[in-house]
């Protein structure tokens, strides 16, 4: 099923933070971003922030207590 960013976004507990992740240089360039995900969760939720990352049609990795995001849309290949 593909993502349909029309759908209403979840409410956000703490905005400016989100607009401050996704307006870092590396988010802008295509870059990587990681973020605890206690402080995902404490600033604005874990459904809002895959929302977010799905919206603009990015990549997430879980890995120990980080969320990496691959800020960018192109294909995704994990080789190990």
């Amino acid at each position: 099923m593909k993502f349909d960013p029309s759908l209403q976004a979840p409410a956000f507990v703490n905005p400016a933070w989100k607009t401050q992740l996704f307006s870092a240089k590396a988010a802008r360039n295509g870059g990587i971003v990681r973020r605890r995900k206690r402080d995902v969760h404490r600033e604005i939720g874990y459904e809002a922030f895959i929302w977010e990352v799905r919206s603009r049609g990015f990549h997430m990795i879980e890995c120990g207590d980080q969320y990496i995001v691959i800020c960018n849309a192109g294909s995704l290949r994990i080789h190990c």
